[in-house]
C-alpha cells in the first residue's frame, strides 16, 4: 500500500459543506438549548463541578416559531421588463430546439400517414375524392 493517500480518519473536513453546516446549525442550537435552560433554572454548569447537561436532541424539520409574514408587510407585484441574454446563446439554443424538434416533426408526419391509411382503408370513396382533387 502506498503512502500517497492521507490515512482513513473521522473528521468533519471530508464532509461536503452543506453537511458540516448543517452539524454546525445542530451544534449550535442545542449550545443555545442548553444555555436557555441553564439560564432560565439559574444553575450554570460550573455550579454542578463543570458537568454539563447533556445536549437534547431536536426534531430535524421542526419549526421552533411559527413563521407568519409581518402584517405590515404586503407582497408587492412584481413585472418583469428586460431578460438580458447574450446572442450567442440564444441563438445556440434555438439550433438545438430546431434539431430537438425533428424527431417529433417525423413522429407526426408517421401518425399522420397511419391515420391516412387507416382512413382509406375503412373509407374507399375517399380514394375517388383524392383523385378527383389531385386531377381536375
Amino acid at each position: 500500500m502506498s503512502d500517497q493517500y492521507p490515512p482513513l480518519t473521522d473528521t468533519t473536513d471530508d464532509l461536503p459543506r452543506t453537511l458540516r453546516r448543517e452539524r454546525e446549525s445542530r451544534e449550535r442550537a442545542a449550545r443555545e438549548m442548553q444555555a436557555r435552560q441553564a439560564a432560565s433554572t439559574g444553575n450554570l454548569a460550573w455550579d454542578r463541578g463543570g458537568q454539563s447537561p447533556a445536549p437534547q436532541p431536536s426534531v430535524y424539520g421542526a419549526p421552533e416559531h411559527d413563521y407568519e409574514p409581518h402584517p405590515a408587510r404586503e407582497i408587492e407585484a412584481a413585472t418583469v421588463t428586460r431578460i438580458k441574454v447574450p446572442f450567442f446563446s440564444l441563438m445556440g439554443f434555438f439550433i438545438k430546439a430546431v434539431f430537438a424538434a425533428i424527431p417529433a416533426l417525423l413522429i407526426l408526419i408517421a401518425m399522420l400517414y397511419g391515420l391516412g391509411v387507416a382512413l382509406q382503408a375503412y373509407f374507399p370513396q375517399l380514394i375517388k375524392m383524392k383523385i378527383l382533387i389531385s386531377f381536375p
